[in-house]
C-alpha cells in the first residue's frame, strides 16, 4: 500500500539511550536511576537490566548502516545525561561527548537527520540523591546540562525534543513506583515534581534558542489519553474531544492538558486546578512565562486509544474494550483510528505542526527456520495506523513526520526483554541483527514517496 504524505515528510524511527546503548559502566559514564533501579530485586522482569542492552554504544556504525538500508530520513535518539555529565552537573565527560558526536556524524553521513531527545528517563543518580525533581534547583540542573549539549552538537543538530513522556516518568517513577527511581510520593509531591519538570522544559528551550549555532526547531514529546468517538456523529465527536482534554481524577496526572496547556497557553487548565485543589504547588510570578516558551511543533507518542460515546446528557461515556478485539503483546488494544483523532484534536487545540514521535507494536518475534523474522502483525498494525494518519494529512492537518517505535528490539523498561518492538531483530546473546519483514516493508513505503 502506498501513502502520500508529501515530499518533505520525514520517515523515521526512534530509540532511547538506556534501552539500546548498554556500556552502562564504561568510559566514565555516571550512574542513572535506571542503573540502580534494575539492581532492585523483582523491579524488572526476570532481573533484566540495560547493562548491555543492544550494545549500540559499540555497534552504532552497524546500526546506522541498517537505518540507511531501510531508507530512514530521520532518527530520533536520546542522550544519556549521566554519560555526558556523570554527576549530573559540573564535570563533562569527553568520552560521552565523543560517542554522541560520532553517532551524529555517522547519521549525517548516511543522510539521516538526527532528532535529539534531551531526556528519555535516565536521570543522573547523583542528582536523585540530592532530591531529584523534588529539588527546587532541578530545573536549573537540566538547563545547564542542555546548554552543554547544545554547545557541543547544535552545529549539526537542528531538531530537539526536551523531554519524553513526562507524565510517564513522573507517574510511574515517582507515584506508582514501578519505574525508576521507584518512589511512591504523594499527589502534592507529584504535582510539585510536574511543575519542576515543566520549568526544566521551559528553561531548556531558552538554552537551546540562546545557544544554538544553527537554525533550530524545538518541541517536546508528551503522551496521554487518546480517545476515539464511537461514531462520527457530532455528539460523539464532541464527547471524545472532551474526554481527550478533561482532567477528572485527583490521584494522577495521566492526562493531556496538565503538562501541555502550560507549555502552549501559559496556564494550567481550570478543571485541573479545581480537581487537584490544595495539592497544586505555588506558582512563581515568572514561572508560566518560563514554561510557555514558543515551540515549533507539537510532538506526541501514540499506541492505543479508548472509545467514547455521548451519554444522554451529552457527557462522555467510556465504552469497554470488547472481548476478542486485537491486542499487542503489551495487551494494548489495537486502535488505528486513534492516530487520526488525536492528531485532529491536538491540531485544533494547539495549532502547531505535528510529529508522531512514537508509534508501533510489541510482538513475540523470533528467527524462523528459514533464517528470517516474519512479523506480519507489525506490518498490518503499521499499515492501519498510517492509513489513519493519511486521513489527517488529507484533511489538511500538518503532519511533518512519523517515527516508528522502535528501530530495534530493546530493553522495555520494567518489562525487560519480554516484548519486542523493533523493526530490527536483536539476538541478545550474540547481538546479531536481522531486518524483520516489517523493516523491508517500511523500506518500500519510504521508497514509494
Amino acid at each position: 500500500m502506498s501513502f502520500h504524505f508529501g515530499r518533505d515528510f520525514l520517515w523515521g524511527a526512534a530509540s532511547a539511550s538506556y534501552q539500546v546503548e548498554g556500556a552502562a559502566y564504561e568510559d566514565g559514564k555516571g550512574l542513572s536511576v535506571w542503573d540502580v533501579f534494575c539492581q532492585k530485586p523483582e523491579a524488572v522482569w526476570e532481573g533484566h537490566t540495560g547493562d548491555v542492552a543492544c550494545d549500540h554504544y559499540h555497534r552504532y556504525l552497524e546500526d546506522v548502516s541498517l537505518m540507511k538500508e531501510i531508507g530512514l530520513k530521520a532518527y530520533r535518539l536520546s542522550i544519556a545525561w549521566p554519560r555526558v555529565m556523570p554527576a549530573g552537573t559540573g564535570t563533562v565527560n569527553p568520552k560521552g561527548v565523543d560517542f554522541y558526536g560520532r553517532l551524529i556524524d555517522a547519521l549525517l553521513e548516511a543522510n539521516i537527520l538526527p532528532f535529539v531527545t534531551l531526556f528519555h528517563w535516565d536521570y543522573p543518580y547523583d542528582l536523585f540523591c540530592r532530591g531529584g525533581w523534588l529539588n527546587p534547583t532541578s530545573s536549573d540542573w537540566f538547563a545547564d546540562y542542555v546548554s552543554v549539549i547544545v554547545d557541543k552538537f547544535s552545529d549539526r543538530v537542528k531538531h530537539w525534543f526536551t523531554l519524553n513522556e513526562p507524565s510517564v516518568f513522573v507517574e510511574l517513577g515517582h507515584h506508582y513506583g514501578n519505574h525508576a527511581p521507584g518512589m511512591k510520593y504523594s499527589m502534592k509531591e507529584i504535582l510539585y515534581i510536574s511543575h519542576n519538570v515543566l520549568l526544566a522544559h521551559g528553561k531548556s528551550v531558552m538554552a537551546i534558542r540562546s545557544g544554538s549555532k544553527s537554525p533550530c526547531q524545538v518541541g517536546f514529546a508528551p503522551v496521554g489519553n487518546a480517545m476515539i468517538p464511537a461514531s462520527e456523529s457530532p455528539a460523539d465527536i464532541e464527547a471524545a474531544r472532551q474526554a481527550t482534554f478533561a482532567i477528572h481524577s485527583n490521584d494522577h496526572t495521566w492526562n493531556n492538558t496538565w503538562l501541555s496547556d502550560p507549555v502552549f497557553f501559559k496556564q494550567y487548565p481550570e478543571d485541573g486546578l479545581r480537581v487537584y485543589g490544595a495539592n497544586v504547588p505555588e506558582i512563581g510570578p515568572n514561572d508560566m512565562d518560563i514554561i510557555g516558551q514558543p515551540l515549533d511543533f507539537y510532538a506526541f507518542n501514540n499506541y492505543t486509544a479508548g472509545t467514547i460515546r455521548a451519554g444522554e446528557d451529552g457527557k462522555p461515556e467510556y465504552i469497554p474494550y470488547l472481548p476478542g478485539k486485537p491486542m499487542t503483546a503489551m495487551t494494548w488494544p489495537v486502535t488505528p483510528d486513534g492516530l487520526y483523532w488525536v492528531s485532529k484534536f491536538f491540531w485544533e487545540r494547539y495549532q502547531k505542526p505535528i510529529y508522531i514521535t512514537e508509534n508501533g507494536m510489541a510482538n513475540v518475534d523470533w528467527i524462523h527456520l528459514d533464517g528470517h523474522v516474519h512479523d506480519p502483525q507489525r506490518i498490518d498494525y503499521t499499515t492501519r495506523y498510517l492509513t489513519a494518519l493519511q486521513r489527517a494529512v488529507d484533511e489538511g492537518i500538518p503532519i511533518k513526520g512519523y517515527f516508528h517505535w522502535s528501530i530495534m528490539d530493546n530493553f522495555e523498561w520494567a518489562e525487560g526483554y519480554k516484548q519486542r518492538f523493533g523493526m530490527i531483530y536483536v539476538d541478545y546473546p550474540t547481538q546479531r541483527r536481522v531486518l524483520k519483514d516489517s523493516a523491508l516493508w517500511y523500506r518500500s513505503v519510504i521508497a514509494g514517496q
